[in-house]
């Protein structure tokens, strides 16, 4: 915290005290006590789709989720920016990536931005923004993060501890072994690199949990706390506790054209999805399931249920987590929100998944530290994720639907005022979250922090739809990833992919799946909606870019 953490900056405590309402004002403001202000746990998924988990539409167990969403509210069209780094940075930030210098993935063991990079692409969160923990720490609040980092790897300065957590447990790079995580993809405590786990049992998903579980209990007072838990589950490699895998051999033999299918029907049923969207077409980087061979069926039979495994143990764990605030007695007054960072992954574009079939939970696979790519450890492939994004075409790194919408959770049962199991289509942005956050707790965002000047805020609250289940002003969304664009006003949304030489443009109310291009029956209104994203694209650092994006475009 701002006043009782030594290891944070003396320039960031100075700043804390000077914030209008800051930590002394909250401390001995008449009749604010600090149960009233609600304890924030933000939880996030990596790569994981839009269709799979139950309560949209998947097949996947997932009780403690499903429970969470009968309670509270569910978003049909909540979006992230289709990649890891840039969606962590959004989300903590309440900035566009680009804002934060996140622009592109962040830093890793051996990826730094190159001289040229542009401000938007240095690759680690600049000091011209605020985390959520920098903000909620100055309004009182004890921070704590368990899980994957990936905003800034190559100097502590870059931290989480750097960046207002209190305590902090995980991994600071992209990927790593979710068995045996070693240098350069190790764990950290606090602010200190720890041995490798020699525990035969260890699995980073659990010990997430266990962490987020010990920081929350070990706090002996009653302020409120902010909790960020970002599970490294179900990146890639395929990693899971064979129990679990066990659960799911088997159950994907029918291939990916009837999990497809199957998921869609559910998802009409439960009013995910409008019946008539229909079902977009299996995607073109993808055969049709009865073309493969009965050992290629059964291999990728296998993958998805490893995949099934890393979801199914994440709901478990986000069970301890729940069942701890309960047992606190602070459940009923804490604001749970969860989602994914982009749709499923296709990583290496190819049906047959990557890396080899034996690389499959070997806790090696891929280097002493961990999997760099894809095709070092293991992953599901194109088919599979075309299904995790049910009923969406495309995937994560691309801006079509399936690479953007994420499931999205809310759980507040002292402060929501929706029916419990509601959903709303209302339209929302990762940059919300925090102009939420600031709205529910009182906190205020600084215009100087740390002796920089701080961006403003690009979100907007989601308290009215929190309310009454929408808000009444169409918001503007803009994307950008690696020179693919995408601009969404409304029910409208155009899109221009890295690869095309032409904007497209969709109904989103009738046509979710971007099937039915309306560019050329609406040019007055792309035109428009084009203009508006070069000028937001003008302001938000966007330009200039860097020579080197590092990063292969997908198909």
């Amino acid at each position: 915290m701002c006043l009782h953490n030594l290891l944070t900056p003396i320039p960031a405590l100075r700043d804390c005290l000077l914030i209008a309402g800051g930590i002394l004002m909250i401390a001995v403001a008449p009749g604010l006590r600090a149960e009233a202000r609600p304890n924030i746990v933000l939880i996030m998924a990596d790569d994981m789709g839009y269709s799979d988990i139950g309560c949209y539409g998947g097949e996947i167990p997932t009780p403690n989720l499903d429970q969470l969403a009968a309670g509270g509210l569910r978003f049909t069209q909540f979006t992230n920016t289709a990649r890891c780094s840039q969606t962590r940075a959004a989300l903590l930030t309440g900035l566009h990536p680009h804002q934060t210098g996140v622009g592109i993935l962040a830093e890793d063991p051996n990826q730094t931005a190159p001289p040229d990079a542009g401000p938007g692409y240095i690759r680690y969160l600049n000091r011209n923004c605020v985390t959520l923990a920098e903000v909620l720490g100055c309004a009182g609040y004890h921070t704590y993060m368990a899980g994957k980092w990936h905003l800034g790897y190559h100097d502590r300065e870059k931290w989480p501890r750097q960046r207002g957590f209190d305590r902090f447990y995980g991994i600071i790079s992209g990927a790593s072994s979710y068995f045996q995580p070693r240098p350069p993809r190790g764990l950290t405590l606090d602010n200190e690199p720890v041995p490798p786990p020699e525990d035969p049992e260890y699995y980073t998903t659990d010990a997430f949990a266990d962490y987020a579980v010990e920081f929350i209990r070990d706090q002996e007072d009653d302020r409120p706390f902010f909790l960020y838990l970002a599970f490294n589950a179900p990146h890639w490699p395929l990693h899971a506790r064979d129990e679990d895998i066990a659960k799911f051999v088997g159950r994907y033999r029918m291939g990916w054209d009837r999990l497809r299918e199957e998921r869609w029907a559910k998802q009409v049923q439960m009013g995910v999805v409008k019946r008539e969207w229909g079902l977009s077409p299996r995607d073109d980087g993808a055969r049709a399931w009865d073309e493969l061979t009965l050992s290629a069926q059964v291999q990728l039979d296998f993958r998805m249920a490893v995949y099934a495994a890393q979801i199914h143990r994440m709901d478990w764990n986000i069970g301890r987590v729940i069942a701890t605030l309960k047992e606190r007695g602070v459940f009923e007054n804490t604001l749970v929100f969860f989602l994914s960072d982009n749709g499923g992954c296709a990583e290496p574009y190819s049906d047959l998944g990557g890396g080899t079939f034996e690389a499959i939970n070997k806790p090696h696979a891929g280097g002493a530290g961990g999997p760099a790519h894809p095709e070092d450890g293991s992953s599901y492939g194109t088919g599979w994720a075309n299904a995790s994004n049910t009923p969406f075409r495309r995937y994560k790194a691309r801006l079509n639907e399936g690479g953007i919408a994420t499931p999205l959770i809310v759980s507040w049962p002292a402060g929501l005022k929706t029916a419990p199991g509601s959903l709303t289509g209302a339209p929302g942005y990762l940059a919300d979250i925090m102009a939420t956050v600031l709205e529910v707790t009182g906190a205020t965002y600084p215009s100087f922090f740390r002796g920089e000047p701080i961006t403003p805020p690009a979100g907007h609250s989601l308290v009215p739809i929190l309310v009454t289940g929408d808000r009444p002003t169409p918001e503007w969304f803009f994307w950008e990833h690696y020179g693919e664009r995408a601009v969404r006003h409304g029910d409208w949304k155009a899109l221009r992919a890295k690869s095309g030489d032409r904007w497209e443009l969709y109904d989103l109310a009738r046509d979710r799946n971007e099937l039915q291009d309306a560019a050329a029956t609406h040019p007055d209104l792309l035109a428009a909606m084009t203009n508006q994203w070069e000028a937001w694209a003008a302001q938000s650092q966007v330009y200039p870019r860097t020579t080197n994006e590092g990063s292969p475009t997908p198909p």
